[in-house]
């Protein structure tokens, strides 16, 4: 293995030792090991198992013996796992279900002792708060009503300025509501309304987005996905208008079991609990009345994370922590990614380019994320950059932010040329977006004619705006650097830009 010091003069990152969390819930057991405590962790490895813990515990207030067993069995597995990879730490939680049994303390005991480690059993208020430090993780500018539906209840809370505000739980998780309306979707309905009427600070969710958090709504934004064919697969940061998620809702909560069975997106237990999860979050929206509703891939586990941070650390950008790690492992040069942030900077000076700061920030990241696919063959490296920058776990973005982003490095290697997932994409995209897409694409392609990704170059070889012209600068110690090839690349990114071009070779044109 190579050693931090090893890895540090190579240009590469020092490796971070992973940290686990185990997430106990009142349907699935989960684990997650990331890849360090940092701003923008990746997950080394991700599973979860439905074991049902809370499939009886509203009729018999007791967790199932045969789910019991499942859940002892797959934490031998994670613990384990856990081993198998190093981890530094080891965090298990327990949720609704487990707090709430009879024999809920004799299941932690078990636990305990397989996992070898101490498990918090969350109030109702810390899952609450767990969940929305996830939010925010993954959405740091979050304004609005996040909600969290697990197998056994239901966590609201208010997500504003970076901090989680109030939070309360409804037993309206979509195994209870099952249990106690034995599948009759109008006593189920009867419920809901009646937990929902009981919580009088909903309104201030009134015209703010609703962050949807938990596997039964990542569940329902998928099927969404699925049935408007559309295109880029990424559940963080799905957005639906409250006219089609009220829609969809009111569809999905009235299918038949048997309409479920043909359902081949999601896994057959999750399907159990999409009717109902479906019916809270119909009768949700007509009680808070949101702008739109958008899909939080990060809650809980990812809050149990970010809670360990510095504030230091807390207080980083999470696209750009993750994009200039991607730079320092994939690039050839990540020096070469940070110059080509302040090399742009003039190209996108220009009046009619200007930038709001939410532009500037992502024209950096595609910056970083310039030459993260170089090693693919060249005829296919803008296939393969747009693939995964498209698909990647960002956060910090939504999703015209990741299309601008897979575009940008897409035009970056094929030039003007699309193929059939690049042109699906483009039609997600507003023309602002795409002219500047091609814009950020085609200066790279420039840039890379000059430096060919090697850092101390670009900054040598500048680029100016005057009357109206393009100019580039090249030194007298750079001019062997002319050529057909930089003319061309040049003239393309003159051409998106609607410019004159001059090249100035050794001060002279």
């Amino acid at each position: 293995m190579i050693g931090k010091k090893r890895a540090r003069e190579n240009g590469r990152l020092p490796p971070d030792k992973p940290v686990a969390v185990i997430d106990i819930g009142s349907n699935s057991v989960r684990l997650v090991v990331f890849d360090g405590a940092k701003r923008s962790p990746t997950p080394l490895f991700n599973e979860k198992v439905l074991c049902g813990l809370g499939r009886e515990l509203a009729s018999t207030g007791r967790l199932a013996d045969d789910s019991i067993k499942s859940a002892l069995r797959v934490l031998r597995r994670y613990r384990t796992i856990v081993d198998q990879l190093g981890a530094a730490s080891l965090h298990a939680v327990a949720t609704a279900a487990a707090r709430e049994a009879e024999n809920g303390s004799d299941f932690i005991k078990a636990a305990q002792d397989i996992c070898q480690t101490k498990i918090h059993v969350l109030s109702g208020r810390e899952e609450a708060a767990l969940s929305g430090d996830g939010v925010i993780a993954g959405m740091p500018n979050a304004d609005g009503l996040a909600a969290d539906m697990g197998g056994g209840s239901l966590e609201v809370f208010e997500v504003k300025d970076g901090a989680v505000h109030g939070g309360i739980t409804l037993p309206l998780g979509g195994l209870r509501l099952i249990d106690l309306s034995g599948g009759d979707v109008a006593a189920a309905g009867e419920f809901v309304d009646e937990q929902l009427a009981s919580v009088d600070w909903f309104e201030t969710g009134k015209d703010r987005p609703i962050y949807m958090v938990g596997g039964a709504w990542r569940a329902f934004g998928r099927l969404h996905m699925a049935q408007t064919r559309y295109p880029l697969g990424v559940m963080h940061g799905y957005s639906m208008s409250v006219d089609e998620a009220l829609k969809f809702a009111h569809l999905l909560d009235h299918l038949s079991p048997s309409s479920l069975d043909g359902i081949d997106d999601i896994s057959k237990m999750r399907r159990e609990t999409l009717p109902n999860g479906a019916l809270v979050l119909e009768r949700f929206i007509r009680r808070v009345r949101p702008s739109e509703l958008i899909v939080s891939a990060f809650g809980l586990r990812e809050g149990l994370v970010y809670g360990l941070l510095s504030k230091e650390e807390k207080a980083r950008d999470p696209l750009i922590a993750a994009c200039a790690e991607l730079a320092e492992l994939r690039a050839r040069s990540p020096r070469h990614a940070h110059e080509l942030c302040d090399w742009t900077d003039v190209i996108f000076a220009l009046p009619a380019l200007e930038e709001s700061l939410e532009e500037r920030r992502l024209r950096h990241a595609a910056c970083l994320l310039s030459d993260i696919g170089w090693r693919a063959h060249p005829e296919y490296r803008g296939d393969h950059s747009l693939d995964f920058i498209a698909h990647a776990s960002f956060a910090g973005i939504d999703h015209p932010g990741r299309i601008f982003l897979a575009l940008s490095i897409y035009f970056r290697h094929q030039g003007i040329v699309t193929n059939r997932q690049a042109s699906r994409l483009a039609g997600l995209a507003d023309g602002r977006l795409l002219k500047r897409a091609r814009i950020l694409g085609a200066a790279i392609r420039a840039a890379h004619m000059i430096s060919a990704a090697m850092p101390g170059i670009i900054g040598d070889t500048p680029v100016k705006y005057e009357n109206g012209t393009l100019v580039l600068s090249v030194p007298k110690r750079h001019r062997a650097l002319e050529g057909e090839r930089l003319e061309r690349r040049f003239a393309a990114l003159a051409k998106q830009l609607g410019t004159d071009l001059e090249i100035r070779i050794g001060g002279r044109r």
